[in-house]
This record gives C-alpha cells, sequence and structure tokens, in this order.
C-alpha cells in the first residue's frame, strides 16, 4: 500500500503554507472505531462510519473498508448483480482488482490506486467482483467503498460511470516532502482530482511519513472526516491518538492537523488516511437497502420500479453469479 507513489516528493506541487494568524485548526468532535462486518458474498469488511451521526456524516452515506486481507487460492468474493438509486458509489481500490459491470454498459478494472464513481441517479443494477485470475490465484485485496447522497433535485438524474485511472489522481506533497496527497475528487490548494462529483465533495488519500505532520487546508462549508487506512498517529491540535480503523470526526475551522508517529507497525511504513468532507445537504434521509431517497413513499415506488424491470436488466453477456 498503497499503489501510487512518487519517488521525490519535491518535485511536486506543495501545499499551500498554513498561517496560523487567519486559519482555523479543527478541533476533534468525536473518535470512533469501524467495527468488523462481511458484505456481498463474505467479503470482509470495516463499517467506517458505525456510531457516527448522520448531521456529521451529511452528505456521506456509508463508508466500508474493504479487507485489508491476503485471499488463499479461491477464497476472493465479490457482490452480486443489486440495485441502487438515489446516490453515488465511489469505490477506490488501494491494492488488488475488482471487475465491474453495470445495467448501462459502463465497466472495467478497478485496480492498484483506480476509482470507479457511479451515479445511481434514477437506478442502475450492477456488480463488482474479484476476475477469475485472483480467485485462482489469491492475493491482496484492500479497498474502501463509499456512498455520497444527491440532493432532492438531483437524485432521479440519468445514471453514469467514471472510470478514474491510478494516472488521473492529483498529486501534490507537503513543503518538507513529508507527506504526499492524492486527491481523488474536489481539490487541495491548486490541486484538482479527476472525480466529476454532483454533491460538492472533497476525498484525499494521505500518506505520512513517520514523524511528519501536514496541515491540510479545507473548505470551512464542508463537514470534514479522517479514516485511518493503516499505521498511527494524531489528528488535531491536541494531538489525539489514532490508530488504523478509526475515525475522527471534526469541528468547524479551515484546516486539518494530522502528524505520523515517529514509529509505524510492521504492516506499514508510513501513516495512511483517508480524508473526506463535503457539502451538506440538510435533506431529510429515507433510506433501506440499495436506495436512498427522502421520503418512505419514494422508497416504496424505488423497490417498485426495481421489481418491475425499470432500474435496468442485466446484460446478456453477463451471468448473475
Amino acid at each position: 500500500m498503497p499503489a501510487i507513489t512518487v519517488e521525490n516528493l519535491l518535485e511536486l506541487p506543495a501545499l499551500p503554507a498554513f498561517d496560523a494568524s487567519s486559519a482555523r485548526l479543527r478541533p476533534l468532535v468525536q473518535l470512533t472505531t469501524a467495527p468488523r462486518g462481511v458484505e456481498g458474498e463474505g467479503f470482509p469488511v470495516r463499517r467506517a462510519f458505525a456510531g457516527v451521526s448522520d448531521q456529521a456524516l451529511d452528505p456521506f452515506l456509508h463508508m466500508d473498508q474493504m479487507g485489508e486481507v491476503q485471499y488463499a487460492p479461491g477464497e476472493p468474493k465479490g457482490t452480486p448483480w443489486h440495485p441502487h438509486r438515489g446516490f453515488e458509489t465511489v469505490t477506490y481500490m488501494i491494492d488488488g482488482t475488482f471487475e465491474h459491470a453495470d445495467s448501462i454498459g459502463g465497466g472495467g478494472v478497478i485496480a492498484n490506486g483506480a476509482t470507479q464513481w457511479m451515479t445511481a441517479g434514477a437506478g442502475i443494477l450492477h456488480i463488482e467482483r474479484p476476475p477469475e485470475t485472483l480467485v485462482a490465484s489469491g492475493g491482496l485485496f484492500h479497498g474502501i467503498q463509499l456512498w455520497v447522497n444527491l440532493p432532492a433535485a438531483k437524485k432521479m438524474v440519468a445514471p453514469r460511470y467514471q472510470d478514474l485511472l491510478p494516472g488521473s489522481v492529483g498529486l501534490l506533497a507537503s513543503a518538507d516532502g513529508g507527506t504526499l496527497l492524492r486527491v481523488i475528487a474536489g481539490s487541495v490548494g491548486s490541486v484538482q482530482g479527476p472525480g466529476s462529483t454532483l454533491t460538492p465533495i472533497t476525498m484525499v488519500h494521505a500518506s505520512l511519513q513517520p514523524g511528519s505532520q501536514v496541515i491540510v487546508p479545507w473548505n470551512p462549508a464542508f463537514n470534514a472526516l479522517a479514516y485511518v487506512l493503516a499505521g498511527n498517529g494524531t489528528v488535531g491540535a491536541a494531538h489525539q491518538p489514532i490508530t488504523d480503523g478509526q475515525l475522527a470526526v471534526f469541528g468547524e475551522g479551515d484546516a486539518l492537523m494530522l502528524t505520523a508517529a515517529k514509529t509505524q507497525d510492521s504492516r506499514t511504513d508510513a501513516f495512511e488516511v483517508l480524508l473526506l468532507g463535503g457539502q451538506p445537504i440538510g435533506e431529510p434521509v429515507a433510506k433501506y437497502g440499495p436506495f436512498v431517497m427522502n421520503t418512505r413513499a419514494e422508497l416504496v415506488q424505488a423497490f417498485e420500479d426495481f421489481e418491475a424491470g425499470r432500474l435496468g436488466t442485466i446484460p446478456a453477456s453477463h451471468d448473475q453469479r
């Protein structure tokens, strides 16, 4: 971990300098530990947002850390065909490979730093599963699936699919070269991520070398979350300890502080953190299973539309494993 690295970070655009006299560090307001579970056909996950209020998460709905797991031959698993309506799903593969297909013809391989951004909108069917070669050989599997809500005015937009290749990710580094930031969506400083989002958000994967510290400017209108993928360190000016599988929820301000411990564990040589922020939607949320709407009546309609085949059909070229 991770797939996208740069040999000389000082050659990248530099993170804007933090002016302590005019900016406010966001304080930590909640720290949670993600419980473990099983998703799809049986792959292990950590429920990253468990125990956090919908208000603090808005516009985010759900996030699973998939793996990190070293599969033996025959063990890799995925999800069966299933529907979605009313939000966007984001699958970020850090290590390993997933194949995606959907009912609008989107699809491809998500591997080693790539991101699949799927807008379910009015409705879509899709499947994610490991390729046959990975099932046969086994191997490392580690990724993130994030659900981003859509406002009522955009819930019924036409579905779409974005294939964000590893090389398209925006890259920048701290001035001292101790931190690499991969901007997947939104912007940090002058660097823009490739993801085109209907709900304004920022999504960044940060890697901090042992003992390094970084202050990341953050849109004051966005909420702010930091989920630790691997390693250990602290968050905020109060230096609250945090480790892998934990989520930090920040209060108001316009910058985030992360500090990597001087010694990391044997699984990683860096403090790996996923930073998320978005413009809160502030609307009622009605969710059940694969559908996220504003009212119960809209949920009922989504189930009726799915059962009637109005959310799409499985392409003839795909079986229904």
